[in-house]
Order: structure tokens, then sequence, then C-alpha cells
């Protein structure tokens, strides 16, 4: 979440490698989004970069927001998965941090497979609400920041299904590889983070509002599948370490399009430092409170168009492809069955 916004009340190292949220505005939400969009012409035979990027090795499903569903043969990895999607007043123009915490296990459950692995950005509710049901009903294996291992705890997951990190691990779940990136969380346009703040210790009472959850910094995430890729470089927020990211080369980049100019040259520098990647995702440009039931609707705050040209500018051999929820792509972001 990087935004701008009115409230009611307030309460309150990289290895040898191969390897937002947004000012509020009233009124009606931007059109959906046109799937697998290239940015030119000449973009659509941009080879696949890293190790090769093996289309048929995984497939990825976006889940809205910056989630994403990757399987490899029968094996799932969740990112973010964020499927409630409950309302806030945030698209309304008067967001309310006293908003209750929801999970609908219907919701979730249609959507996620049989997880073995969750990774967790940082610990916004648009990224950890559903992650408690998930991990009581199917004993993934979380991994996230301390912040992220409080919360969870507190909200009755087992401490023994989560791995705490703070970045620059480089992890072997057998043949699926995670690399963890230090990253940063999105600011608003008077550079400044929406609702900070860690936890070194489990929370007081156990989390029951959209407030209860801060941050609890900010990571980002590499993941391949197997020995020949593809690899994915995910983001749950629209800032980065640029030196935490120098030389990762991933196949696909799955990157938060930014809310407000804060960043310095985001995508120019970004790009470059992850050595101008043949397929870019943008994520987080959806309004995160329709249900996942229709197409996407953008946030009214998002310039899709905008960061579409300038990574077109920037790299024109990098193909652009805006996801749709109901599609599953293979390993270079092409519509399979």
């Amino acid at each position: 979440m990087n935004q701008d916004i009115r409230v009611t009340d307030t309460p309150d190292a990289p290895s040898g490698r191969r390897l937002g949220r947004r000012t509020v505005l009233r009124g009606a939400a931007l059109g959906a989004a046109s799937p697998l969009i290239p940015v030119t012409g000449t973009a659509a035979a941009a080879p696949a970069r890293g190790r090769g990027g093996a289309a048929g090795a995984a497939s990825f499903r976006w889940l809205g927001t910056a989630g994403w569903r990757i399987d490899v043969g029968d094996r799932t990895v969740l990112f973010d998965p964020y499927l409630t999607r409950f309302s806030t007043g945030l698209y309304d123009g008067v967001f309310d941090p006293r908003t209750r915490l929801q999970s609908r296990p219907a919701v979730v459950d249609a959507h996620i497979g049989h997880p073995e692995l969750v990774l967790v950005s940082h610990s916004h509710w648009d990224h950890l609400a559903d992650v408690p049901h998930i991990a009581r009903t199917t004993g993934a294996r979380v991994v996230g920041t301390e912040t992220t291992y409080h919360l969870l705890v507190a909200l009755g997951v087992d401490a023994g299904q989560i791995s705490v990190v703070k970045g620059g691990e480089v992890l072997d779940f057998g043949g699926i590889t995670v690399e963890v990136v230090p990253s940063l969380h999105s600011r608003n346009k008077k550079c400044a983070y929406f609702a900070p703040g860690t936890l070194n210790a489990p929370p007081s009472t156990v989390p029951s509002t959209i407030s209860d959850l801060p941050e609890g910094d900010t990571l980002a995430f590499l993941v391949t599948a197997g020995e020949d890729g593809p690899s994915a470089f995910l983001m749950g927020a629209s800032d980065f370490s640029e030196r935490a990211v120098q030389g990762l080369r991933p196949d696909l980049a799955m990157i938060a399009v930014p809310s407000s100019s804060a960043t310095h040259r985001y995508v120019p520098r970004l790009l470059r430092a992850l050595d101008t990647p043949g397929v870019v995702v943008p994520v987080h440009w959806d309004n995160f409170e329709v249900p996942l039931s229709g197409s996407p609707v953008r946030d009214p705050s998002m310039d899709l168009e905008a960061f579409r040209a300038e990574v077109g500018k920037v790299s024109p051999a990098t193909r652009v492809v805006v996801p749709d929820y109901h599609t599953r792509y293979d390993g270079g972001m092409r519509p399979g069955q």
C-alpha cells in the first residue's frame, strides 16, 4: 500500500546469480485491462533471459493485487495470496483502518490448489489477510519477515510452519529455489510509507483489524523452477533496493506499478538492475476490493499505460504481459490451457 488516504476517525547480498497503496480518488474505477498486451510489435520475439526459461517447467496464475500461484508439476507455491478482497472504504475515498480482518474460506480455497509454500512480501492486509487460513488448513510452510511470524502465530498458525528470513537467503525446497531479496515498500507523494512498523515480539492482543497489521519491512523473491528455469522475480510493493536486485537476471519480472514518482527513475533503474528481463508483468494495479469473479478493474490512481510505455522506452525488446485473473500462463507468460 502506498497512498495518500483520507480516513474516518483514525484509531490509531546477492548470490552468484542466475540464479502503493494508492492515492484515493472518488468516482468510478477505470475500465478493465486487456490481457496479454505487448508493448511494441518488436517485443513479441524477445528471448527468455537467465538460464533459458523453459516455458513448460512451470505455470503462473495471477491472484490479483501482487499475488501469484506458481505450479511446478504437481507442486504449488503461493506469493502474497490475498483473495477475500473485502471493502475498507479505500476506493470510496474514505479509508477506515478499523475495518475488521476477514477471510472467506470458500473464495480462498477455490484458487489456491494444494500449496506447500507461501511467500509473503510484507504484512499489510492486502498481502497477509488470507495467509492464516491457508497455513492452518493446508500445512504449507510460510516464508516471511519476523513481523509476519509474530502476526501469524498470534492468528493461530503453528510457529514450526514459519521460516523467518531477512533477505539474502537462498533456500532449496527440493527442485524449487527461492532467493530472498531485501526490498522496500512503496511510498506516497510525500515520500512516506503507508502503515509502517515492525514487531520483534508477539502483539499484545490478537490482530482483529487491518490497522493491527503493520508493514514489518518488505521482501521480494526470486523463484526458480528446477535446474532450467523459468525464474520469476516477485514484488509486493513498488520500490526496491537497486544493489539487492543487481544481477538477478530473471526470466519474468512481476513488477508493482507505482502510484507516485517518489522513487527516482523507478522503472529504468529497476529494469537495468535486473538486466532488462525478457518479460515484464505489471501487478498491484487493480482495485483489490472488487471480487476476482469478474475482470480486473483498474485502481484509478494507477497509470498502467504510462508504465507500459516507460518499459517500452527503456527496453524495447521486453514484452509486457498485462495479466488476467482467469488465465493460466506458461513460463514465457503465454496463455495455456
